[in-house]
């Protein structure tokens, strides 16, 4: 994956959307290709892909008017129909009902005391459909710098704000996953980076989404308050929250952690969640060092890039089936800085690290 930066000083949305749309076309034109070639194979139409876009971006523009402007006005820049557009940031709602994908392995340490939080997370994801990402820095209309990481053409996945607010991002899937188009995760994504400024803020703005899919959003502050973090689980059933250990570790794969919403369960491979969280549990103790470098590198443990948190895409297999660990990202909420490499966490402690 080709990462891409761009800091944009426009802060009407829909003025913004446009921007990135027409300066990005090429881009954004071929994710949302790649996008609508995929989801017919793997059982969703293109007609019920747009279907549920629509839906989505609807539930959207209820909830968050100021985001759906901002999808809105990237189709006029990159020239698409606003449903492929709104299908591409409904992505997880279009495959929820249809696909029970796994990716992404979390951890966060934010114990009590001045030390800011250290993170790290993969970004595990089909490797046909995101060749080029996109790191963004934005001024929001109340004076908020954010910084975050995106497909082309979508509005988040993780970040930071200046507020010292940072995001990690992990799907989850719940039975009660629906076809029926609610507020797009990655949408919600966004709005908590825009606008809230604590941990509790930010609880309280992802309850008021209503939601079709599932996922966790993994918040946590540079202030030392209470809670510092937490595990948002959100799914249509009911939104739960995952607290740190005493420790002040969290940690976090593609299955729930709340007993509740665990029993409605329906990750593909429950064996590897459990062994990537496993492999996260056992290594934490060698993940306390101020060097992001040293802390990915303990982050593989003695398995180095073999670890069950670094994927390789097996090329043999239909890109349907094939997965690959195609970020890195640990998230520094005391300088509003997203620490990076396009591959695994041991790619990372080898060659180092993009700061954006």
């Amino acid at each position: 994956m080709k990462i891409h930066t761009f800091v944009t000083d426009i802060r009407d949305p829909l003025a913004r959307g446009a921007q990135l749309g027409a300066l990005f076309a090429e881009q954004v034109r071929h994710t949302t290709e790649l996008y609508l070639g995929f989801f017919p194979r793997v059982g969703v139409s293109l007609g019920e892909a747009q279907r549920i876009g629509e839906n989505s971006l609807a539930a959207l523009e209820a909830w968050s008017p100021e985001l759906a402007a901002e999808v809105i006005g990237m189709a006029k820049g990159a020239d698409l129909p606003l449903w492929q557009l709104a299908a591409l940031n409904a992505r997880t709602e279009v495959l929820a009902a249809r696909t029970r994908h796994h990716e992404c392995s979390t951890s966060v340490h934010a114990p009590r005391g001045a030390r800011a939080p250290q993170t790290l997370q993969t970004w595990d994801w089909h490797d046909s459909l995101c060749p080029h990402g996109l790191m963004l820095g934005l001024h929001t209309a109340r004076g908020m710098q954010v910084k975050l990481f995106c497909e082309f053409g979508m509005l988040a996945k993780l970040g930071v704000n200046s507020a010292g607010l940072g995001l990690h991002f992990n799907i989850l899937h719940h039975a009660s996953d629906n076809a029926s188009g609610g507020v797009p995760v990655h949408a919600i994504a966004r709005r908590l980076l825009e606008d809230a400024r604590s941990v509790d803020e930010a609880v309280e703005l992802a309850r008021s989404a209503r939601v079709s899919a599932s996922t966790v959003l993994t918040v946590f502050s540079r202030e030392d308050r209470s809670p510092r973090a937490v595990s948002i689980e959100l799914s249509p059933e009911r939104t739960a929250l995952v607290l740190p250990r005493e420790d002040g570790w969290l940690l976090h794969t593609n299955h729930f952690l709340d007993p509740q919403l665990s029993q409605g369960e329906q990750v593909a491979d429950r064996a590897d969640t459990l062994g990537r969280l496993g492999h996260l549990q056992q290594v934490i103790g060698q993940m306390t060092d101020a060097d992001l470098r040293a802390r990915a590198e303990a982050m593989c443990g003695a398995a180095g890039d073999s670890a069950p948190i670094c994927f390789h895409p097996d090329m043999a297999m239909p890109d349907t089936e094939r997965w690959e660990t195609l970020l890195s990202v640990g998230i520094d909420t005391e300088h509003c800085a997203l620490d990076y490499v396009a591959g695994t966490p041991l790619q990372l402690a080898k060659a180092g690290f993009q700061r954006f």
